[in-house]
C-alpha cells in the first residue's frame, strides 16, 4: 500500500494527501424547525496524514458526531468536511471501528473478514493472502475458522480492527472501541492499535472518554468543549512512538504530566 505521505489526492485545482482531514466552521444541528439542537461547532480542525488525532471529552460533547462527520455518515449543517481533499463518502473515506464489533455471528472469524475483502473490491484470489495479513497484524493467527462467539471479546474487536483494515482507504476511524472490556484487554489492544497505525501510516481519529487512552494512543489531542462542542484545547503529545516500552511509556513522568493536563482540560470544558 503506498504510504499517506508520498499519495496526493486532486481536488479542483488542489491537491491533499492521502488521510488527511480537514474542518472548516463545521457545525452539525439535529431536529427541525424550532425544535433544533446543536451538537458541534463552530469547529475548525486540520489533521495532517499520519497523525494519531484523539478527541476527548465528557459526555455528549459531539465526540462521535465529529467522527460520523469524517466518516461521511451525515453532512456538517454548515461549513464543510473533507478527507484527502473530497467529501467523504460512507465506506470510501475510512475504515470505522465502533463501541461493538458488529460481526457476523453466523460467520467465522475467515467469513468475516473475507466479507470486508469483498466490499473492498480485492481480488478472490487474494483473499487467503490479504486474509493472513490481516489477522497476523492483530494478533489473531490461527483463529480463522472459529466462530466469532467462540472468542472473547477483545479478540472479536480485533476482528473488527482487522475488518476495517481490509480495505486501502489510509484512514482508521475508532469510536471508544474497548469501552466495554476489561483493563488488561483494553491496554493489550491500545498497544495493538498504537503498532497497526505505526506500521501501516494510517491517519487515524480515536474517540474516547479517557485521558490515559487519549495520551497512550495520540499524537496529538483535541479535548472538546460540552455541547455544543467545541475545540477547549489542541495539544500535540511529544512522547516516544513506534516500538516503545508500553509499560515504561505509561509508568513515565511525562506520561503522567500529560495524563493530569488532559484530565484538567477535560473536566475545565465539561464544566464552563
Amino acid at each position: 500500500m503506498p504510504s499517506s505521505e508520498s499519495t496526493t489526492i486532486a481536488h479542483g485545482t488542489e491537491t491533499a494527501p492521502a488521510g488527511s482531514i480537514r474542518l472548516d466552521r463545521v457545525t452539525h444541528e439535529y431536529g427541525r424547525g424550532g425544535e433544533t439542537f446543536t451538537a458541534v461547532g463552530p469547529v475548525d480542525l486540520t489533521v495532517p496524514a499520519g497523525e494519531f488525532l484523539v478527541l476527548v471529552g465528557a459526555s455528549g460533547c459531539g465526540k462521535s458526531t465529529l467522527l460520523r462527520l469524517i466518516a461521511g455518515f451525515e453532512r456538517p449543517t454548515h461549513g464543510s468536511v473533507r478527507v484527502s481533499g473530497t467529501e467523504p463518502r460512507p465506506g470510501d473515506a475510512a475504515g470505522v471501528v465502533f463501541q461493538t464489533p458488529r460481526l457476523f455471528p453466523w460467520r467465522t472469524v475467515r467469513g468475516n473478514i473475507d466479507l470486508a475483502l469483498r466490499y473492498a473490491g480485492v481480488e478472490r484470489t487474494q483473499w487467503p493472502a490479504r486474509r493472513a495479513e490481516l489477522l497476523a497484524r492483530v494478533g489473531l493467527e490461527g483463529t480463522e475458522n472459529r466462530r466469532t462467539w467462540e472468542i472473547s471479546g477483545g479478540q472479536q474487536q480485533r476482528v473488527a480492527i482487522a475488518r476495517a483494515l481490509a480495505a486501502e482507504n489510509p484512514l482508521l476511524l475508532l469510536d471508544e472501541p474497548f469501552a466495554a472490556l476489561d483493563a488488561l484487554t483494553r491496554e493489550r489492544l491500545q498497544e495493538d492499535v498504537r503498532r497497526v497505525t505505526e506500521r501501516t501510516g494510517r491517519t487515524a481519529v480515536f474517540v474516547t472518554h479517557s485521558a490515559e487512552e487519549a495520551v497512550f494512543l495520540g499524537s496529538r489531542i483535541v479535548v472538546l468543549t460540552k455541547s455544543p462542542g467545541t475545540v477547549a484545547l489542541d495539544l500535540p503529545v511529544p512522547l516516544p512512538r513506534g516500538d516503545v516500552d508500553a509499560e515504561g511509556l505509561r509508568d513515565s513522568p511525562e506520561f503522567a504530566a500529560l495524563r493530569a493536563q488532559v484530565s484538567h482540560a477535560v473536566k475545565t470544558a465539561a464544566a464552563a
